[in-house]
């Protein structure tokens, strides 16, 4: 199928969340002209073009239900943007505008970027604030369920994997040729974080993402 536009995933995105409330639902023309906050007769057209698609069933003067191919879009689409909003709150340390921002977000990575953040995670299955995400059509690989989390959150006396290093690209090079690179393993003493008995230290602008090996 062709690809869907950024329009289009957003039609089938609040759709999926109506059928999500109430699965037996028609969702009403009405109902997402007030969602979309666009006239009835602009979603009566893009219903219909969805329709031909094959992504909704369009009933005439009430409006449509999703078929099993737009439930998966839908759903798809949906979890994506739950994910982003536990990577930008938890991984990233943002609080504001943060379902504005990954709704922007979510119409711009492909499944691969999907489950890469999905793996980062540690998978999870509800947002902070209890919102289930969708698991249809979703690889989890259990092996990779243990999620990135910031140093601060490491117990001391526990070692852990470097995931992501954030920092002004003038740090780099001393992190580099300490070690402290993505991928590398390191225990938290007492005094910081170590490197094979190396005391590694960096300023407070260095920020790393890390994951607990058990």
């Amino acid at each position: 199928m062709e690809s869907l536009t950024e329009f289009e995933e957003m039609y089938i995105k609040r759709i999926y969340e109506v059928h999500d409330r109430s699965p037996d639902a028609i969702v009403r023309t009405s109902q997402l002209a007030e969602l979309m906050g666009i006239s009835s007769a602009s979603v009566t057209e893009m219903i219909q073009r969805l329709a031909h698609r094959d992504l909704v069933t369009y009933i005439p003067y009430k409006g449509c239900r999703l078929t099993p191919t737009g439930f998966h879009h839908g759903a798809c689409v949906k979890r994506r943007q739950l994910l982003l909003e536990i990577l930008l709150s938890d991984v990233l340390g943002i609080r504001e505008n943060i379902s504005e921002i990954a709704c922007r977000m979510e119409h711009a990575i492909d499944s691969t970027v999907e489950s890469a953040i999905d793996r980062s995670l540690g998978f999870p299955t509800k947002t902070p604030d209890g919102q289930k995400i969708p698991v249809i059509g979703r690889d989890i690989n259990e092996q990779y369920q243990n999620p990135i989390v910031t140093l601060e959150d490491i117990p001391t006396g526990s070692s852990f994997e470097v995931v992501v290093v954030l920092c002004p690209p003038s740090e780099l090079p001393a992190l580099e040729s300490a070690g402290a690179t993505p991928g590398v393993r390191m225990y938290n003493s007492e005094n910081g974080p170590m490197i094979s008995d190396v005391l590694i230290g960096w300023t407070d602008s260095v920020r790393l993402l890390v994951r607990l090996i058990d």
